[in-house]
């Protein structure tokens, strides 16, 4: 089992920035992903940005240039600096981890989610 606890989040102006962070424990494995998904009332659950223990990164179209996303794997922690911030960035986000083991890719573990909510 992994748990994963959230920090960050809040109420932002257009413009404006925060940063998410999100600590992992319990059975991490060393080859792994964690990352961001976001999602609004009605809508599906999407991918904002994902890294892999080795550095590869997945940004969605919608945050490249103004999102960033980093890791300790040392410490089994994910940030997501968040620039630039508009109102369609408003939703919950979730901090997510998923491991390689036993020869294949595992399912996401979920954090408890922390709303963002960008508005004037």
């Amino acid at each position: 089992q992994v748990q994963l606890v959230e920090s960050g989040g809040g109420l932002v102006q257009p413009g404006g920035s925060l940063r998410l962070s999100c600590a992992a424990s319990g059975s991490i494995f060393k080859i792994n992903y964690m990352g961001w998904y976001r999602q609004d009332p009605g809508k599906q659950r999407e991918l904002v940005a994902d890294m892999r223990s080795d550095s590869i990164i997945n940004y969605a179209d919608f945050v490249k240039g103004r999102f960033t996303i980093s890791r300790d794997n040392a410490k089994n922690t994910v940030s997501l600096q968040m620039n630039s911030l508009k109102p369609e960035d408003t939703a919950v986000y979730y901090c997510t981890y998923r491991d390689y083991r036993d020869g294949r890719w595992g399912y996401n573990y979920w954090g408890q989610g922390t709303q963002v909510t960008v508005s004037s």
